[in-house]
């Protein structure tokens, strides 16, 4: 068999990752479309406020093992038996703390409900623990068709599941069923799926010559995911639940494209560039492609977003939600610039300076706390436009170190995707202003703007000659054609 280039294993890794992520997240999505019209804004809220506890303990649990482990070359069955023990203890005592800090967190939200919420919604971090091996490897091997697979299945039982159960009045807990029924279902099923299995064996060795590279992951990472769903606490603190609810929503809509995107191309650049990392040019090169293919589609998706978000959400999730429309058109440009982030920071990891991403993370969340006052006392609106600027900053910063070790410059990469940046906004702004002009149902003005602004991108790439957009056209002619 003719073993395949490093082009084809990227193509194909990001193909069947974007599978993985849009497959399973559109329904996600639809399965929270269908919640979303059968249950409360409240009660949406609840479980907002229980992610910024899941995150940190996932942070916990990795600590930076997974990205240590895929950047080094010729890992041994040691090295993967030792991060699986690590990973399963600390995710058994992060359960523990959770459950004795339960009531104490319903306490400070002033919502009893919580304490019952968190003891059973925090098992999740256990079934966490138990495949992140299965999933390093898998993303070693650039094998994203069979965690496309797993993830599919296992989302879509859990959220036939939850639908059941909110049909049947168990409201909120039929979220907690959704969460944990995912990540219950895809622990399982990469068990099935997968050869590797834990030996037993604990080397001091490996955990040492890991954790050297992963803590400072671990603390960033940890810094990151405190502060990216900090926003939850003050709003669920400050504010009501049902604002939260319209936050909580505003945000898993913004995500869909946003955060899939930078979920997939963190998952296969990452192990690609770290296999070319002693060419420069070759990785100067590769980086350059992947930078602007990747936000030639994020500017389109995040406007034209933020330009249909008004009779999408009357469509989807009904009149109830509306207040939810100004903080998702405001979210889509905070959102646009995590895939630059992702990628810039994949560099740094590359690199081996996971010194200068944790130095980086305590900068840029320095500078976050102002935007938490300010929202505290201005409100939500004024925050989210806080956390615009505060996002082009924390590009800056990080573009101008990775830059740095590839001579591949900030204003280099402006100069690459401004173009790409004002096609977007072109497109966007013709598709909200067909929404503004047509008094029709949202159904059917969502389904003209989606139209038009898919032909409009088109239409401007085509004329433009955007050259990301000829090279995406390219793999798509020749995936459908079946011809590598």
């Amino acid at each position: 068999m003719k073993k395949r280039t490093l082009k084809e294993k990227t193509v194909s890794g990001l193909i069947w990752s974007f599978v993985d992520n849009f497959a399973v997240k559109g329904l996600q999505f639809a399965v929270g479309v269908i919640l979303a019209r059968i249950l409360s804004p409240k009660e949406f809220g609840l479980v907002g406020i229980l992610a910024i506890f899941i995150a940190i303990s996932q942070s916990f649990i990795d600590s930076g093992f997974s990205q240590a482990l895929i950047r080094k070359k010729d890992c041994s069955q040691a090295d993967y038996s030792t991060v699986f023990y690590f990973n399963f203890v600390v995710g058994i005592i992060m359960y523990a703390l959770l459950f004795l800090l339960a009531k104490p967190i319903s306490l400070f939200f002033n919502e009893p409900i919580l304490k019952q919420l968190i003891r059973v919604f925090g098992l999740s971090v256990i079934f966490i623990s138990l495949d992140i091996i299965q999933r390093t490897i898998i993303s070693k091997e650039l094998n994203f068709k069979l965690m496309a697979q797993v993830s599919f299945f296992a989302y879509i039982i859990s959220g036939i599941a939850a639908i059941v159960f909110a049909h049947r009045g168990w409201g909120v807990w039929s979220l907690v069923i959704l969460t944990l029924g995912k990540y219950g279902l895809t622990a399982l099923f990469m068990w099935i799926r997968t050869h590797w299995r834990p030996s037993l064996e604990f080397s001091i060795a490996s955990f040492k010559e890991l954790f050297s590279f992963g803590s400072k992951l671990l603390v960033s990472g940890l810094i990151n995911a405190i502060f990216r769903n900090v926003y939850y606490v003050i709003i669920g603190k400050y504010f009501t639940a049902i604002e939260l609810g319209y936050y909580t929503r505003a945000d898993n809509f913004k995500m869909l494209p946003s955060e899939n995107i930078t979920q997939i191309i963190q998952r296969v650049s990452y192990p690609v560039l770290s296999s070319i990392k002693d060419d420069t040019v070759r990785l100067k090169e590769n980086y350059r492609k992947l930078i602007k293919s990747t936000m030639l589609i994020t500017f389109v998706l995040m406007f034209g977003l933020a330009a249909v978000a008004r009779p999408m959400i009357l469509a989807l999730i009904g009149e109830k939600w509306l207040p939810s429309v100004i903080y998702l058109q405001l979210l889509c440009f905070v959102g646009m610039f995590y895939p630059l982030h992702a990628l810039n920071l994949n560099m740094l990891q590359v690199e081996g300076r996971s010194d200068l991403i944790l130095r980086l993370e305590i900068i840029k969340k320095c500078l976050t706390v102002p935007i938490i006052v300010i929202g505290i006392f201005y409100g939500i609106k004024i925050m989210i436009v806080g956390m615009i600027i505060n996002t082009i900053i924390a590009y800056y910063l990080n573009s101008y170190w990775s830059g740095k070790f590839i001579g591949y410059s900030t204003v280099a990469q402006i100069k690459d995707f401004f173009p790409l940046f004002i096609v977007a906004a072109i497109q966007g702004g013709i598709v909200f202003f067909i929404g503004k002009v047509l008094s029709l149902s949202p159904v059917v003005v969502l389904s003209i703007q989606l139209t038009v602004g898919a032909l409009i991108t088109i239409a401007l790439c085509e004329l433009v000659k955007i050259d990301s957009y000829s090279e995406i056209k390219t793999i798509i002619i020749q995936k459908l054609k079946g011809r590598k």
